[in-house]
């Protein structure tokens, strides 16, 4: 059974227990940056936070929903690495065990960063898809607290977080583009968006090599399918259940842009904006500059810095 989706008042919660373990990211606009999109963007850097990536918002304020029987058990997740070094830290933090399954697509840094905080890493499959099932299988086998990367309500809420500072920010904003590989940031940013910002529309980005999320999206129904794309933070194959409840409806649209497209928006970030992004969190702005529809104020939010050598190898001159 799917569960419910996070409340304001929940996301307000995690606000609270995340204020003082991490930073108030900056939203800032860069001249030659709204030269190019033809309107003014506002970047979230949440490429600032001590993992690199946004999503160790999720991490921290689950770990403050769990009883202390569940940390004791250890932690278990599936992840590409960006949610992964979200579970370790949070678990370092509570002194509990993460073990966190990885597919073997996962970017080698990533899978260093997670050992590092002390995770205990298993490789597992080609895909997302592979390594879920290994990691619900060792917490039915082991007795670990499972958490599903998407589908996980007090995860959306700290990922929330991120749409409720920028909307305190920057009340005036037309557009948030965001990029979705599960949904939960896009999940987290509709409802936060329906209770301060009614007039703010939430505009999804997947890149076209892994269509899962919108797919599912388009179709009203959980789909799978390929996941060929080389931007690991997007890489899901099957759609999740809840955050697609929320995005439903709270999409105002959902746009695919190829991995090249995503390579050049990185590539735009850095010379323009002074900004190292990973392809996730460059799919915002690739988003933007491929949107049939072009607001006078959008914020795209670079949801992870973590770029791989091969990534940053890539970073020419637009």
């Amino acid at each position: 059974m799917t569960p419910l989706p996070p409340t304001f008042d929940e996301i307000q919660r995690a606000a609270e227990t995340i204020q003082g373990r991490l930073p108030v990211t900056p939203a800032w606009s860069y001249p030659t940056l709204d030269a190019l999109a033809g309107c003014e963007v506002v970047v979230k850097h949440e490429n600032a936070q001590p993992t690199g990536a946004f999503k160790v918002r999720g991490g921290l304020a689950l770990a403050a929903t769990l009883a202390p029987a569940q940390l004791a058990a250890g932690l278990i997740t599936a992840s590409t690495g960006n949610h992964a070094q979200s579970i370790a830290y949070a678990a370092r933090l509570h002194g509990a065990l993460a073990t966190i399954v990885m597919p073997e697509s996962a970017p080698v840094a990533k899978v260093t960063a997670v050992r590092l905080l002390g995770a205990n890493v298993i490789m597992c499959g080609p895909t997302m898809s592979e390594a879920v099932a290994k990691a619900q299988e060792l917490a039915d086998l082991d007795g670990m607290t499972y958490v599903d990367p998407g589908n996980t309500p007090a995860i959306i809420a700290g990922h929330a977080t991120v749409y409720l500072e920028l909307l305190t920010q920057r009340p005036d904003l037309e557009a948030i583009f965001v990029p979705i590989g599960s949904g939960s940031g896009a999940a987290g940013a509709c409802i936060v968006r329906d209770r301060v910002a009614p007039q703010c529309r939430i505009i999804g980005v997947q890149s076209s090599a892994a269509q899962a999320a919108y797919r599912s999206w388009r179709a009203g129904a959980i789909e799978v399918a390929p996941c060929l794309t080389r931007h690991s933070g997007l890489a899901t194959g099957r759609g999740f259940e809840l955050p697609q409840s929320v995005i439903a409806t709270g999409l105002a649209d959902f746009v695919l842009v190829d991995d090249a497209a995503i390579s050049r928006a990185a590539t735009e970030l850095a010379h323009r904006a002074h900004t190292l992004a990973e392809g996730a969190g460059a799919a915002a702005l690739a988003g933007l500059l491929h949107s049939a529809w072009r607001p006078s104020r959008a914020a795209v939010v670079c949801t992870g810095g973590n770029a791989s050598a091969e990534e940053i190898a890539e970073l020419g001159t637009p």
